[in-house]
């Protein structure tokens, strides 16, 4: 197991390396910028900002600066404060400006500083995400730890719904081959499979928002907020999991060790519990892994409608706003979650079916 880890571990590096490297590079090839706005900044105060951020380096120098740690940074850089008013305003500053001045040009007011050093980008090997481009007061790090636990709750109870509902359905489904039960759970499963979460969404809105006002379909901080969007993210996975332990469970209940228990007159309740669900549940096991990850990064949508203030939302505001921090850091952040839980899964795995033995090499 430990050279499986060790192993995993450095195909982890190599992943994460290769996801940060592709994404920093995809994102700088978009159109615009983080400063980019409908009001155009003057060209004096985009320089300051873009030096200010190391935006004006090469991308490969941006590159090196965002993995750290290494110290690719330059000395005396000027920063501009704050300028109101007239854009023309630093045309016309006197030469001798002094550091923290206030100047008043016409009806402009203009403050500068002196020379500053660069704010650094962080650096992904130190753990470091760097501050965010567009709120100000706030590093990565920052936005991730306050908005993290909000997704995490709300994936939990996501995840909650579809492994009740799924697993409820999938085992009841099986147990009543043939019949119209079994034939009412498939077709709920195939309509939460086809449907998307954003869909289940829109019908959950209408349903208790207006015709049965019975619980708030926007906003955080009861566990009322959690019923809706739980529903809407988890029941597209119920619909899979429903499916899966279907067929898991009908694959062991054919197998010889159950018609053996039947024979020595074991009840089918105990057969199902004692003999089949162990080995039957294995492929939803194995789902549950990418299906969490997904839980969490599937949020997106769902945290958007329902205005809840998670990491999908900060996720969403960052490629709108180009914000490449921010946007960076959710992705390493997502990246981390679906290889650790990957990972997880095969450990798992191994506890329930021990002649699966983890590949070494």
């Amino acid at each position: 197991m430990i050279r499986f880890l060790a192993r995993r571990l450095l195909w982890f590096a190599i992943t994460l390396l290769g996801v940060v490297t592709i994404s920093f590079f995809l994102m700088r090839a978009v159109r615009g910028g983080p400063f980019d706005g409908e009001r155009r900044l003057h060209p004096a105060i985009e320089a300051n900002l873009a030096a200010r951020y190391h935006l004006d380096w090469p991308l490969w120098r941006q590159y090196l600066q965002y993995l750290g740690p290494f110290d690719w940074s330059d000395q005396g850089i000027g920063a501009l404060l704050h300028v109101e008013a007239d854009t023309d305003a630093l045309q016309r500053l006197p030469a001798d400006r002094v550091e923290g001045r206030t100047f008043r040009v016409g009806s402009s007011v203009v403050t500068w500083t002196g020379e500053l050093g660069p704010t650094p980008l962080g650096g992904v090997l130190t753990g470091d995400l760097g501050p965010s481009f567009k709120y100000r007061d706030f590093t990565v790090n920052d936005i991730i730890g306050q908005s993290l636990p909000i997704s995490v709750a709300l994936g939990s109870v996501a995840l909650l719904f579809a492994l009740t509902l799924g697993l409820v359905a999938g085992i009841g489904s099986a147990l009543w081959r043939g019949t119209n039960i079994d034939l009412s759970l498939r077709l709920a499963a195939t309509a939460g499979i086809a449907l998307p979460n954003f869909v289940i969404a829109g019908f959950l809105i209408i349903l208790f928002a207006f015709l049965m006002p019975l619980l708030p379909v926007a906003g955080w901080g009861s566990p009322r907020h959690m019923v809706l969007p739980g529903f809407a993210l988890g029941a597209p996975f119920a619909a899979y999991i429903a499916r899966l332990a279907r067929t898991g469970l009908l694959e062991v209940l054919s197998k010889d060790h159950i018609r053996t228990a039947r024979a020595k007159g074991l009840s089918e309740w105990l057969i199902l519990v004692r003999h089949a669900l162990k080995g039957g549940l294995l492929p939803v096991v194995s789902y549950l892994g990418p299906a969490t990850a997904g839980i969490l990064t599937g949020s997106l949508v769902i945290e958007r409608l329902f205005g809840i203030p998670g990491t999908g939302s900060h996720f969403v505001n960052s490629a709108l706003n180009r914000d490449y921090t921010l946007s960076m850091g959710v992705t390493i952040l997502y990246t981390v979650l679906v290889y650790s839980l990957n990972t997880l899964v095969d450990l798992v795995y191994t506890l329930l079916d021990p002649r699966i033995e983890l590949e070494e090499s």
